[in-house]
């Protein structure tokens, strides 16, 4: 909605220095306006570019925004992806979402990263070089196996960690700090001493000083010596006696020899799991390995352990999230699994056990949706959003899976719709469809969707058009159209109809609709939607009586089935037919309530709305300073679709009105500053604002949890508590085992991330005292 910054990644261990690649990375970030990141696969690129955006945050007026693209494979939503983050996830016309971001980007600040480019190469190219000639100041910080190619790129090939001190005095290279502190962190007795110092040294060397090949090595240190996992390296490494060292190749080849010898080393279970979980995008739960991954080589029953000991091994990542527990694999291992499943010859019976998972998950939303859970469903569907997109790939990659295709894309409407993802639905709608073209079940269901998919969009021809081979579509289908297809095919009509301006044709339509599915049809989101339809035509048709009668009924039902989404719009309806009644109080309450929901469903069309008419309630009760600020919130969401109020003639001539209302009880300088005011604040402040009428309040800093440091790493909390028992940077790094210039670095990041200014109050956070405190001061 409004200026903000992105939210970056959690970083789950601690970073070791890198100082130098750090300072020229913002060097080149304050000189370059792309700037790519290469390297061969777990060198470190996504982490230095993580702590760079990091260290470089407060500087970016407009944010620091972080695209996540390993788990995409489709390169046509490479610019979806991009939107989703920066919160421009529809666009209410058919606009190419390339244009969509050009426009929100061209007065905006911001340093925009794309992680892991390499598989859609093309597709970044493309966006980035577009979206740099739309938005002067704009800045690309991408990472990628290979360079972009595009204009204006400036390549940072990344370099493997040094393995030898770089002095004589310096004490540990990064190489050695990096396998220690992994180490400790699987074997807390692990220290570097004198009798393993040469040891460590030589097996990072033989590593090629690569992080993700140090940190699997390290994890051995439960059951082996470093001696031993050396001797076994040796051993490993022989094969590449004679080649050529330093170079990419080489260091391709001495990772995979690494990773080889990490899978060897797993037991038998542990093999086949890993294997079978790189068919997962992104992250995903037990639930869900149960589902895809058992059988009788691998039963369920031993999952548990064998998930706990890949996690051990530092193959899975393992994250807390708002939903539970779950896992995910680094690019490098997953792509490594794939091989090893490919090997196998049961990479094609996973791909299909992980689209019937989630086909089974898309039907149950489906069902589910007209009930008490749709928040629940919303935050699950979005945790498994890259699975369900790996899942539709697949299908309209095969075939053989097309239809099956277009049943997932079908069965996700209500997450399409009401939960901020039309154009992608849209998109894979526009696949599938293509792809079935003879007439069926599934895809006059399909093309039922698309319609309202449409509507979404204020494509109102298109919409029409589709609508009319639906119905021609169900009849050639040889079987009497059902009540419930008849219902939903009169409301889509209706609301083509009421959003064109046609009241009393779209009135007509909506009593249809809810006759018909109170006979044989839809006694759930059927009738709801319906009932929805019939109450907002009335309100704007000015028969305000009758639409506060019919919008009771429609929240009466869903009262009775749980239903949140569309009692929102019945809310956002009788707001209207209140104020239609002179009952501006009732219409700002029920306003208030309808945001509530919209927000956290994540509905943007039905938010932008009820936005604008809780402005427009506000302004007649003579609140004209507080509707300004509230139409310049409501800017902010309609920007991210283009067309204003879903091109309703109605709904655009209540809020000019409104606008005039404010000018004139403000004057056009204070409306400006209001409405601006508004547009500025950020999103959670400005819906804060507009539900409970709290005074709006600037963006706060990140801060700490209760127990004071929940953004440090856990590094980074040993060295704060160490700082609080008075050590100098010098004594730590003793204490620690790694190098004095990462403790001043650590302790540099301890500032930045907790807002703070001196080391005097890293001692009061942690002792507890007054800052103010002379004994605080070491």
């Amino acid at each position: 909605m409004a200026r903000h910054a992105g939210v970056l990644p959690v970083e789950v261990s601690s970073f070791v220095d890198r100082r130098r690649e750090r300072s020229e990375l913002k060097r080149l970030l304050t000189t370059c306006r792309l700037v790519t990141v290469t390297g061969v696969g777990g060198v470190g690129k996504t982490r230095i570019a993580l702590r760079v955006v990091a260290e470089v945050r407060r500087s970016v007026p407009d944010g620091v925004w972080w695209v996540e693209l390993s788990a995409l494979r489709d390169a046509e939503l490479v610019p979806y992806a991009v939107a989703e983050v920066l919160g421009v996830q529809d666009d209410a016309t058919p606009r190419p979402m390339e244009q969509v971001l050009a426009d929100h980007l061209a007065r905006r600040e911001l340093l925009l990263v794309l992680d892991t480019c390499e598989h859609l190469i093309g597709a970044c190219a493309r966006l980035v070089e577009r979206l740099l000639r739309a938005a002067p100041g704009l800045r690309v910080l991408a990472t990628s196996r290979q360079a972009l190619g595009a204009a204006e790129e400036r390549v940072y090939p990344m370099s493997s960690l040094t393995v030898e001190p770089l002095r004589e005095w310096s004490g540990v290279s990064d190489g050695v700090e990096l396998f220690v502190e992994r180490a400790q962190a699987a074997h807390r007795g692990f220290a570097l001493t004198e009798d393993n110092r040469e040891a460590v040294t030589r097996l990072c060397g033989r590593l090629e000083g690569i992080p993700l090949a140090i940190e699997l090595a390290a994890v051995r240190v439960r059951a082996l010596s470093v001696h031993e996992i050396l001797d076994r390296l040796d051993d490993r490494f022989a094969l590449l006696a004679g080649r050529a060292r330093g170079g990419v190749a080489h260091r391709h080849e001495t990772l995979q020899a690494a990773i080889d010898w990490s899978f060897e080393l797993c037991s038998p279970a542990e093999r086949v799991l890993w294997a079978r979980v790189s068919v997962f995008a992104g992250s995903f739960d037990l639930a869900a390995v149960a589902e895809v991954c058992a059988d009788d080589r691998l039963p369920a029953g031993e999952l548990p352990a064998v998930v706990a000991g890949l996690v051990d091994k530092s193959v899975l990542l393992r994250d807390e999230h708002h939903d539970g527990v779950r896992c995910r694999l680094l690019d490098t291992i997953r792509d490594y699994g794939q091989e090893r499943l490919e090997q196998t010859g049961e990479r094609a019976v996973l791909l299909r056990r992980h689209r019937d998972y989630y086909l089974r998950m898309g039907k149950r939303f489906e069902a589910d949706w007209c009930g008490p859970r749709q928040p629940a469903w919303r935050a699950r569907l979005t945790s498994e959003h890259a699975n369900l997109r790996a899942a539709l790939d697949f299908c309209l990659g095969d075939r053989a899976e097309h239809q099956v295709g277009l049943e997932l894309a079908s069965a996700l409407w209500f997450y399409w719709i009401a939960c901020g993802f039309v154009r992608e639905g849209r998109h894979y709608l526009d696949r599938a469809l293509a792809l079935n073209p003879e007439p069926s079940p599934a895809r006059t269901t399909g093309l039922c969707v698309r319609v309202w998919l449409a509507v979404a969009q204020s494509d109102f021809a298109a919409a029409s058009a589709l609508l009319d081979q639906c119905r021609s579509q169900a009849q050639q289908q040889g079987e009497p159209i059902t009540a419930a297809a008849e219902g939903w095919f009169a409301y889509l009509a209706g609301i083509v109809e009421m959003l064109s301006g046609n009241q009393p044709r779209a009135v007509v339509l909506g009593q249809r609709s809810s006759d018909l599915h109170r006979h044989g049809g839809d006694l759930g989101m059927g009738l709801i939607c319906a009932l929805t339809l019939q109450a907002m035509s009335l309100a704007l048709a000015a028969e305000f009586d009758r639409a506060v009668a019919v919008a009771e009924q429609c929240r009466a039902l869903c009262d009775q089935h749980g239903e949140q989404w569309m009692r929102s719009y019945a809310d956002y309806i009788h707001s209207l037919a209140a104020l239609g009644r002179g009952e501006h109080a009732t219409a700002v309450a029920h306003a208030r309530d309808a945001v509530r929901v919209k927000r956290v469903l994540g509905d943007r069309i039905g938010l932008a709305m009820t936005l604008d008419q809780l402005a427009v309630a506000t302004a007649t009760r003579r609140q004209a300073e507080r509707a300004a600020r509230l139409l310049g919130i409501a800017h902010q969401v309609w920007q991210t679709f283009g067309l204003p109020q879903l091109g309703s003639p109605d709904l655009l001539a209540a809020r000019r009105g409104c606008e005039r209302l404010a000018r004139t009880a403000l004057g056009d300088t204070a409306y400006q500053a209001a409405f601006d005011a508004g547009r500025a604040l950020d999103p959670e402040a400005a819906l804060a604002y507009a539900v409970d009428e709290s005074p709006p309040q600037p963006r706060p800093e990140p801060s700490p949890d209760a127990t004071g440091w929940a953004p440090l790493t856990r590094r980074e909390r040993q060295v704060a508590e160490l700082v609080g028992d008075g050590q100098t940077n010098r004594e730590i790094a003793a204490r620690l085992g790694i190098a004095k210039r990462t403790v001043d670095a650590h302790v540099e990041h301890i500032l930045a991330k907790l807002g703070l200014d001196s080391r005097t109050q890293i001692t009061a956070r942690t002792t507890g005292r007054d800052p103010a405190d002379p004994r605080a001061d070491h």
